[in-house]
């Protein structure tokens, strides 16, 4: 059985254990989604429910959207996602709540990272760098990057400076806390991908 819904980063926290240990959790506001289109493998090859979140105005979407939306009737939304779906039976305008998922529960949430612009290697990839001492003008840089005679080129995925963050990740595996229906939150063990106010999805751990 698969589920998932979308949610908002809202930051970090600690939280106290039973025996008194802190905790770090992140807490994510999961407003409810509204399922947009249910997908068939008779109809479109794969079972599938679209999933709507974050309202906005309806001035500031496309005509096909608005359209689109329409058959749910419940608003315009900023982000339209996909969860594959096994045995659920979910119906269009149907809202999915925090309710999904329960204290215990084991989740993988993707996000997508922070970006940090053009990085060197010390940062982008955990170079040691040179020496510190003995005017060595050889600190942070990357050194050799291949062979000057055989092969005579540099190889393709070789680790270089570049720009690091702004890319899609998943972190597996993280253990629900708590979930507080009443303020539309879930609290996860750990930490998770992303800067405040960035949208996640929440999805039932695969190797769980």
């Amino acid at each position: 059985m698969s589920k998932g819904i979308i949610g908002k980063k809202i930051g970090m926290t600690q939280v106290f254990a039973a025996d008194g240990s802190a905790l770090g959790v992140t807490a994510i506001e999961v407003e409810p989604s509204v399922v947009l289109q249910v997908k068939t493998k008779e109809k479109d090859g794969y079972d599938a429910v679209q999933l709507g979140y974050g309202r906005v105005k309806q001035k500031n979407i496309t005509k096909p959207l608005q359209g689109h939306f329409k058959k749910a009737d419940k608003g315009a939304f900023r982000f339209v996602r996909e969860f594959p779906v096994l045995s659920e039976t979910y119906d269009v305008g149907q809202e999915i709540t925090a309710d999904v998922f329960q204290n215990g529960d084991y989740v993988d949430v993707v996000g997508t990272s922070k970006g940090k612009g053009f990085q060197g290697v010390v940062k982008r990839h955990g170079f040691g760098g040179g020496r510190a001492t003995h005017g060595s003008m050889h600190h942070r840089a990357p050194g050799s990057i291949g062979a000057s005679a055989d092969p005579s080129r540099v190889f393709k995925g070789t680790k270089m400076g570049g720009h690091m963050g702004n890319v899609r990740k998943t972190i597996q595996n993280l253990e629900i806390w708590q979930v507080r229906s009443d303020r539309n939150l879930i609290l996860l063990k750990g930490a998770i991908p992303g800067s405040k106010n960035g949208f996640v999805l929440i999805k039932k751990a695969k190797k769980k």
